[in-house]
């Protein structure tokens, strides 16, 4: 039997549009290059007992009634697909030199914490946290598809929304004249965007700030057991997901493509996969380097000219015989930064390579759920995560492969110096295990060109209308992937749904 959709990757955004497809009676092929599916979602064991997620910490949209709630429903996965969810009152514990703010899950409430804090500063903060919530209520509205009666009805907030489309976080803090303060302790889950409030779209903000707020949630059995489930979707349903094969080419007849080339990275053989539509969850634009860019419109190949974001460092650690509630972690993530200025902190880091005095986040997995796959009993897992330049660690790899250990070292231990003096005392004597990550690893692991983290750069350019949707130009061809859809792990919930429900006109996600 002919595929009906051959998705090339395996991403979260593709899984999500697979298992919907498969479950909905079509033959679905999934090739993927890696030995996980998953994409930036996957999970790996080190040492035969220890898993850690790619890259996916916390989430959010998973409550009753939202994007991954009724996704899981229609998959019938939603009584095996549970959430945990982090502690609304203090779901971000914010922490600088001299003060700290738990974000809490009621705008109420996040005025009256800062504006004890910050008491000459009060109506400019409440005026900023009204505003947030009619912004993103506004891009509610705003978001496709787009019902013209709603435009009128919710008028003020679409104005709202309108009104910031080029802004940056930055430029709306100054538009309210937030103290310096107030504006480090809001925007310091920047680790979330790898971006510092002069660069981020003060839209991208709004949505992930929000959203965070109204529920903060990890999965019940960790991210694979979500990974897994959507596989088994796939699989259960006459469909495949092949692992180990790298496609090499797509092709291309007659402005329409067919199928695609690959070749199996353990054995070498070279295949061909046909389909009446192909789905393309590989970077869009390596994927039209493949295809030719010239074979796409100039409304596309404008779309396409987006720039990357910046990629970034992990530590995946594990410590033994010590309970990592006893030193203020639990249900909930921290943010911290020894610098007031968020923007002088990205660039020390990020273009100067000094991370002596280090921004970072700080993820605790295993605090979150009960259900303790990810290591022994006994042990905690415990996550640092900062931005990292790409070009600067693929010339140290490429040229100097001792100074490229080193330089990650040496980040590690500026973190772990951190965590002695502020959180943790005499933090490595409980530690057992570690593992280090650079965008490189990004590269190698997860096909990421640049070893990007969120596809294109969450700047006010690539937030706008310009940004690229899953159309191409090309007959039976769509992009399914956070570049063409948005980045993490509710968004591509919500770009897998939003292509299946354009190619199935069945319709989950209703406003």
């Amino acid at each position: 039997m002919k595929t009906d959709y051959l998705i090339v990757g395996s991403g979260l955004s593709a899984l999500v549009f697979g298992s919907l497809m498969a479950k909905s009676g079509k033959k679905v092929q999934v090739l993927e290059s890696h030995e996980h599916p998953g994409g930036f979602g996957h999970t790996f064991t080190m040492a035969k007992k220890y898993k850690f997620n790619a890259q996916l910490h916390y989430v959010w949209d998973c409550g009753e009634g939202q994007t991954v709630n009724r996704v899981l429903k229609k998959l019938n996965l939603d009584k095996q697909v549970t959430f945990e969810r982090y502690d609304p009152d203090g779901f971000d514990h914010m922490r600088m030199p001299d003060y700290s703010l738990d974000i809490p899950s009621e705008p109420q409430e996040l005025i009256w914490r800062l504006s004890h804090l910050f008491p000459e500063n009060a109506k400019q903060i409440s005026k900023f946290i009204l505003e947030v919530e009619n912004v993103s209520e506004g891009l509610k509205i705003l978001s496709p598809p787009i019902i013209p009666a709603e435009l009128f009805q919710h008028f003020a907030e679409v104005s709202s929304a309108l009104k910031y489309l080029n802004s940056t976080l930055q430029d709306v803090f100054n538009q309210f004249k937030l103290v310096k303060e107030a504006q480090t302790l809001l925007a310091l889950q920047w680790p979330d965007f790898l971006l510092p409030p002069a660069q981020l779209s003060f839209y991208a903000w709004v949505i992930l700030f929000t959203s965070y707020q109204k529920g903060a949630f990890y999965p019940t059995q960790h991210f694979e057991h979500v990974i897994n489930s959507l596989v088994k979707v796939i699989e259960e349903n006459r469909g495949e997901v092949l692992l180990n094969l790298e496609v090499t080419n797509f092709i291309l007849n007659n402005k329409t493509i067919t199928g695609v080339k690959a070749t199996n990275r353990l054995n070498h053989q070279n295949y061909e996969f046909t389909a009446e539509t192909i789905i393309c969850n590989i970077d869009p634009q390596k994927a039209a380097q493949m295809i030719g860019i010239e074979n796409f419109s100039n409304k596309i190949r404008k779309k396409l000219n987006y720039e990357y974001s910046p990629s970034n460092y992990m530590a995946y650690c594990v410590v033994k015989d010590i309970d990592l509630r006893d030193y203020g972690f639990g249900k909930w993530n921290t943010f911290h930064t020894g610098h007031q200025d968020l923007n002088e902190a990205f660039s020390q880091m990020y273009e100067k390579h000094d991370f002596s005095n280090p921004s970072f986040a700080i993820t605790t997995p295993t605090l979150i759920t009960n259900y303790e796959r990810d290591c022994p009993e006994g042990c905690q897992v415990i996550e640092f995560l900062t931005v990292a330049n790409y070009d600067y660690f693929q010339k140290l790899k490429q040229t100097n492969r001792k100074a490229y250990r080193r330089k990650k070292e040496e980040i590690f231990n500026s973190i772990l110096n951190v965590v002695e003096k502020n959180y943790i005392p005499d933090f490595r004597k409980y530690l057992i295990f570690k593992i280090t990550g650079t965008p490189t690893t990004n590269e190698r692991f997860c096909w990421s060109p640049k070893g990007n983290s969120y596809g294109s750069n969450l700047t006010p350019k690539n937030m706008g209308i310009g940004r690229l949707t899953y159309e191409t130009s090309l007959h039976n061809f769509y992009f399914c992937n956070a570049s063409s859809g948005y980045p993490g792990f509710a968004a591509t919930f919500w770009t897998g749904a939003n292509l299946y429900q354009k190619l199935s006109r069945d319709v989950i996600l209703a406003k």
